[in-house]
């Protein structure tokens, strides 16, 4: 059915104007004032509301076995919650463990979204080994669309990398034009703290940020650009979370490496207080890299205002807090990492930054999808509100208020990071290649429907 968008404020990340959004098929078809009501169209009166282009989550784990467990979320659960709040693309972390085969583990998490995801999705494939088959797998992956890598610099044994296997990994990803995401740390710093405070006795979630300070997140960094630039891959580096490592990936871009910095919404908000909380109530907050000292989150305001970080993301992992963080209660290093986000992001980046003043609603734009649709090769079919664009657009009432909890979220998963925290500007109206799949607030879409982007490499 068409569908047409009246009256509303279009904002993408570079103009600003009123004006009707007529879409046919499963584009944007036409955008002007006052334009005519065809007949059988849904028409959404978006007057004294924001359209946004359908926002991007860069980094989500939705099928993912970690530390003994299963993350909680499926593409059922996943997707609606990330409609709810306004995300209408979503790029998974394919992640192997270090024995297992790259093809038969893209065709795993491939089989776990089609058929189910309500919106749109694409892959990053994690590279968590490299031997003489390997080139020939990440090859055919390429071949299939998905044009970028994972590798971790930390996890050793699960799903880390030794030098070698970095080096020849970026080999590859300049040879085939594929850009590099990257978990940055140095894992053996890691293992040798994590060893020390256990053996001293320090066995809470609020151990976790000493064993993995920003010293070592900035160490990983380095490393990683030291590796880039010899080979002149092409990097972006995840949940950047401190000063520290801003500091030497802006220093690597002044030497002429490619690299984009994605930063996480817990790590604008939240800060290391949380995991020390009482009564392993700081478990909830155990993640890598992990919280930070509140001074840090200046910087990486900074840097999204400033354009030094490029992407607000959410690494997405839920573990429920009753039935699988409690498996590290007496050793931190057993606690499954990960703050659920997916369905608070965008509302919670408006609220703190578009209604603090910290960011311009051009930013917000780029930062929650613009510029995620850049770095991966999926704009301007995504990322943008123009004719011939993908119609995922997001209808948002910038005055409406709200409360997050668990027992209202759609998260499957038993706790809320932010429990009780109020956000003011919500997604009303959230539309997927034309058709609406959330009304008025509610999830109206269809699960099956989101459709897997098949991307070129050699785009950046």
């Amino acid at each position: 059915m068409p569908l047409l968008i009246k009256n509303g404020e279009i904002v993408t990340a570079s103009e600003r104007y009123v004006a009707d959004i007529w879409c046919a098929g499963e584009t944007i078809t036409q955008i002007g004032r006052d334009l005519p009501l065809p007949p059988g169209a849904t028409v959404v009166d978006a007057t004294g509301h924001y359209v946004f282009p359908g926002f991007i989550d860069p980094h989500v784990h939705l099928h993912l076995p970690f530390m003994g467990t299963l993350a909680k979320d499926n593409y059922t659960t996943g997707s609606r919650a990330a409609l709810l709040g306004g995300t209408t693309t979503l790029i998974e972390m394919i992640c192997p463990a270090c024995g297992d085969d790259a093809l038969a583990a893209y065709e795993l998490w491939a089989d776990q979204a089609a058929g189910r995801s309500a919106c749109d999705y694409t892959f990053h494939m994690g590279v968590t080994r490299f031997d003489a088959g390997t080139p020939a797998q990440l090859r055919e992956i390429v071949g299939r669309g998905v044009a970028s890598f994972k590798i971790f610099l930390a996890y050793q044994g699960a799903f880390g990398i030794n030098d070698p296997e970095l080096y020849h990994t970026l080999k590859l990803a300049r040879e085939l034009g594929v850009i590099v995401t990257a978990h940055c740390e140095n894992a053996t710093l890691v293992a040798e703290r994590q060893a020390e405070l256990l053996a001293a006795g320090r066995t809470g979630p609020g151990a976790h940020h000493e064993s993995r300070p920003p010293l070592v997140e900035a160490a990983g960094v380095h490393h990683l650009m030291t590796f880039a630039e010899l080979t002149g891959a092409a990097a972006y580096i995840v949940h950047l979370s401190c000063r520290e490592a801003l500091a030497e990936a802006v220093a690597a871009r002044l030497r002429g490496v490619r690299v984009g910095v994605e930063t996480l919404i817990q790590h604008l908000l939240l800060d290391q207080t949380y995991a020390e909380r009482p009564d392993f109530e700081g478990a909830k907050y155990v993640m890598s890299p992990p919280l930070r000292d509140a001074s840090h989150q200046a910087a990486l305001w900074q840097g999204l205002a400033s354009g030094l970080i490029h992407t607000v993301a959410t690494d997405h992992a839920p573990f429920d807090f009753q039935t699988q963080k409690t498996m590290g209660r007496d050793n931190f290093t057993r606690i499954p990492n990960g703050i659920p986000s997916l369905q608070e992001r965008v509302h919670l980046l408006y609220t703190h930054g578009v209604a603090t003043g910290r960011l311009d609603l051009h930013t917000f734009v780029k930062v929650a999808g613009t510029q995620a649709a850049r770095t991966f090769g999926l704009f301007p079919r995504k990322g943008t509100i123009q004719p011939g664009a993908d119609a995922d657009l997001v209808v948002f009432d910038p005055r409406a208020k709200g409360v997050i909890s668990a027992a209202t979220h759609a998260m499957n998963v038993d706790y809320s990071a932010f429990e009780g925290w109020p956000v003011t500007g919500l997604s009303r109206w959230v539309a997927v290649r034309g058709e609406l799949a959330v009304a008025a607030g509610r999830f109206v879409g269809t699960p099956g429907r989101g459709r897997f982007l098949a991307r070129e490499p050699g785009w950046f």
